[in-house]
């Protein structure tokens, strides 16, 4: 499960990390009330050869999550946009710390994600892949709109599906190994 979450988080940092996704990911949040984690959870199980994830297991994610991301997750946003909004002048090493520990949170409900994946399927081919992770996207998201996503996972299909492993594991470029930045 350690590498498979590692490879998730790798994931979730390289498709955040394009053009466009952190902004719809916001949105999805923020005025849509989607977890931008499971969002990606649902990307990653298509991209990395896991296959669809059907509604119950949707729904079953969700729930194994939900008290953490309400209790934990939510909170900690919570406060560091309120440490940003307070714009006080000594304030950005708090703000720092506060981004610092909203992010190894959720990387913690990644993990709790990832033990409910299925082992990857190596035989799966770049198109089905792809496949599967829009049709996860969209079964999570719904009418939203997400046409950045949609795009960097094309992109990632094309740059990255090629090796055996696919885009989940080793396939991060440097520029993608920072912080997935918060709002």
């Amino acid at each position: 499960m350690a590498d498979a979450a590692a490879d998730f988080w790798r994931f979730s940092l390289a498709i955040y990390g394009k053009p466009g996704v952190a902004p719809a990911c916001l949105l999805l949040q923020d005025e849509h009330g989607r977890d931008v984690n499971l969002a990606l959870y649902c990307c990653w199980l298509g991209a990395s050869g896991r296959g669809r994830i059907d509604p119950d297991s949707l729904a079953a994610a969700d729930r194994a999550v939900s008290g953490w991301r309400h209790d934990v997750v939510e909170n900690f946003r919570a406060a560091r946009r309120g440490i940003k909004a307070a714009s006080w002048s000594d304030s950005d090493a708090i703000y720092a710390k506060a981004k610092a520990v909203e992010l190894e949170a959720e990387r913690l409900l990644q993990r709790q994600l990832v033990a409910l994946a299925p082992k990857p399927d190596d035989g799966r081919k770049i198109g089905e892949r792809l496949a599967d992770a829009l049709a996860n996207l969209a079964l999570y998201i719904g009418e939203a709109p997400a046409a950045p996503i949609r795009d960097a996972l094309e992109a990632m299909a094309k740059a990255n599906f090629r090796n055996r492993r696919g885009v989940a594991r080793g396939a991060v470029s440097s520029s993608c190994r920072r912080s997935r930045p918060s709002a």
